[in-house]
């Protein structure tokens, strides 16, 4: 049953209104199975002063594209009533003239367009709407003998309102059928949701709580006696099988679906999504439609179901399948659209945004984790709605020109283009090793500025979790994530990669960057400094780049690798045997495998920086010492000895570096592979020759 959220202590402080509004807003999104992600609409009616000191009846309602789980006060639009209801008298309006006359509406220019449902608050004659798309109510909506069973529920307490794109149109329907009915409660629209009301805030959201478990403990009891979804058809293979499965198909998935433009991936192998992909109906259910209008734009009216039986256990064909399965599916999305455009229309990326495979679970698609994340909690609803119709009768959906006029209806884009823009690094994944040090934090920080979800890859996993959570903080929810990993060990390596496989789906950009240094003279030098330069700067930056490589092949959508060299790359430095011929190697290894790679349309690049001191570990360990003590001076005149010897007098910062390896790892250096960059201040010995 639906938890009723309401809380005395909390609400009794709030002043009435809008500050209710948004209390009672956030309740209702915080369950999904009562809203969706950014669906549904809330609004109250009250009276203001306005600019003039006049009282105005004012509706404050939900804003266009916000989330009623997250929004508050400067998410909502106050609207004039007084301008609003004579529409009421109107036969019919337009979308354009209803968005154009509503803007006019406002009590504030600066509030957001208002939601594209504002007529159906306006025209009701309730202090407080709510109109949400609980499961349990959707399940009704979309069973073939839907409006039966709602009778059988509520006897004549519901208004019953025939499936029609939201707007004007409906908002009237809506009006008409509660003012027609002689003691209405509810009212329930055909294929898509719930409206309900009350005087106050706290009724409302009461009446809302108590239709939805009244239908939910209907639905339940009439399930006790039916096989969901037709019954088992496969077993579920072990999870461990699962994530091996799901490790090594969402690279392929990835590619797949990134041909027109890159994509990243997630999976969900619960119980609800497992039962369903496993079932006898599932196949034939996933092809009816969407559960809601409100998921078209998130999941596409149809997910791709992959015809694999999971006992064979091959994943070859499993591979094979997946393969052939986004083709034909983009096919048929691009043929769809076709049918059924109008003039202007665009379509967007064809491919799927949900993909089922029985034994196995669910992959989602979207442009960030986030996006893949809320069509992945959409697919769950749908799940939900269809396992209650079927209880009931049959699951209906939107038909095909009705799906179509939903998905790309310009109100509803609308909302999408109030995403922030997409910048240089979007939906791309960065593995950036060394992420906890100064250039990894610096390019860390640099790269998700841009749009990219980043791997912090590093031994100290302290370190790499502690700057994931600022960063997340900053930027959002798992734009970063940290892994540990020592990079001269194969297995810790495959690991690493395999983790940030499993969270976003495949890797874009390599940030070869994990380091040490020592400093000796050369007859001095040990066999353990000596291996552990070769050690971490040639093994370890190979593992890591071999395993990138084999990654990025399989994703057929190419890639780039940035290794961090040094200027003792290509400079012999005094008193650094170990370090200097382990960095030329690194170097040189980059330039072999950018010949390798660029059949692939994998790029790699070098940069060779110099004496980057502040926020640097190694800066903070004997080479810093060492150093100074090779130059005799002392440590704390080191980073100014070092910005005199350079040409242009200055310091080498942690964001310089990541400034170039931005710059190599972006479009704006597409057709450069194999390139040394130096950033050292300019260090005559050191230029390339």
């Amino acid at each position: 049953m639906v938890q009723n959220r309401w809380n005395e202590n909390d609400a009794k402080n709030l002043e009435s209104g809008l500050s209710e509004l948004v209390y009672r807003s956030n309740l209702l999104g915080s369950d999904r199975a009562v809203a969706n992600y950014g669906g549904g609409n809330t609004s109250t009616k009250t009276v203001i002063k306005d600019f003039k000191g006049d009282d105005v009846e004012v509706m404050w309602v939900k804003g266009s594209g916000s989330d009623l789980a997250t929004m508050k006060a400067e998410n909502f639009t106050g609207l004039r009533l007084e301008d609003i209801r004579p529409l009421l008298e109107r036969d019919e309006m337009s979308d354009e003239e209803m968005v154009e006359y509503l803007s006019h509406t406002m009590i504030d220019s600066k509030h957001p367009r208002s939601s594209i449902e504002t007529l159906l608050h306006a025209f009701l004659p309730f202090k407080h709407v709510d109109h949400t798309h609980p499961d349990a109510i959707i399940s009704i909506a979309c069973a073939d003998n839907g409006k039966e069973i709602a009778e059988e529920i509520f006897g004549d307490r519901f208004v019953w309102v025939p499936y029609i794109r939201p707007g004007f149109t409906l908002s009237k329907m809506i009006a008409e059928g509660v003012q027609n009915h002689p003691n209405p409660e509810l009212v329930i629209m055909e294929k898509h949701g719930l409206v309900t009301w009350g005087e106050t805030s706290e009724e409302s959201y009461h009446n809302t709580i108590s239709i939805i478990n009244e239908a939910e403990a209907y639905i339940e009891e009439k399930a006790k006696s039916a096989k969901a979804f037709g019954g088992a058809k496969y077993t579920a293979l072990s999870a461990e099988e699962r994530k091996e499965i799901f490790a090594k198909v969402l690279p392929i998935v990835r590619g797949q679906v990134s041909q027109n433009k890159r994509m990243l991936t997630t999976y969900d192998e619960s119980e609800a999504v497992l039962e369903f992909v496993n079932s006898v109906d599932a196949e034939e259910l996933a092809q009816v439609g969407a559960a809601c209008p409100d998921h078209l734009v998130h999941t596409k009216r149809v997910p791709l179901f992959i015809n694999w039986d999971p006992s064979t256990k091959d994943v070859d064909s499993l591979i094979e399948a997946i393969k052939s399965g986004v083709q034909d599916y983009e096919k048929e999305y691009e043929a769809y659209f076709n049918r059924n455009k109008s003039e202007g229309d665009e379509m967007s990326e064809p491919a799927p945004r949900v993909i089922l495979i029985p034994g196995v679970g669910m992959i989602n698609t979207g442009k960030t984790w986030f996006a893949a994340k809320i069509s992945e909690g959409l697919y769950h609803r749908a799940i939900s709605v269809m396992r209650g119709s079927t209880a009931l009768g049959n699951f209906v959906s939107l038909n095909e020109a009705e799906s179509f006029a939903v998905e790309y209806w310009p109100l509803e884009l609308y909302k999408l283009s109030l995403a922030p823009a997409e910048a240089d690094f979007s939906r791309q994944v960065a593995f950036v090793t060394g992420g906890a040090g100064g250039i990894g934090t610096a390019t860390v920080y640099r790269l998700v500025s841009q749009g990219a979800h980043v791997a912090i890859a590093d031994i100290n996993l302290e370190g790499a979790q502690k700057l994931a959570e600022e960063v997340n903080a900053k930027y959002g929810e798992n734009r970063t994530i940290a892994v540990k990993v020592d990079v001269t060990k194969e297995e810790a390596v495959q690991e690493a990669i395999k983790e940030t496989v499993l969270t976003y789906g495949g890797i874009d950009i390599l940030v070869n960057n994990a380091g040490l240094a020592s400093s000796s003279p050369f007859e001095e030098t040990t066999m353990d400094a000596w291996n552990l330069n070769i050690n971490v700067l040639v093994t370890g930056y190979f593992l890591v780049a071999r395993e990138a490589f084999k990654l990025m092949k399989e994703q057929e959508i190419g890639g780039n690798m940035v290794f961090v060299g040094s200027k003792n790359s290509i400079y012999a430095g005094k008193n650094a045997a170990a370090y200097s011929t382990a960095k030329a190697a690194e170097t040189h290894l980059a330039r072999t495998i950018a010949a390798d790679g660029g059949q692939y349309g994998i790029r790699v690049n070098s940069v060779l920086p110099d004496a980057v001191i502040r926020g640097s570990k190694i800066w903070d360990s004997s080479w810093k010492k060492e150093r100074a003590s090779s130059y005799g001076i002392g440590t704390d005149d080191l980073e100014a000895h070092y910005r005199k010897r350079t040409i242009l007098n200055v310091n080498i910062l942690p964001e310089d570096i990541a400034e170039s390896i931005a710059f190599l790892a972006s479009s704006r250096s597409a057709k450069t592979t194999g390139c040394m960059v130096t950033v050292d201040g300019g260090v005559a010995a050191a230029f390339t020759r």
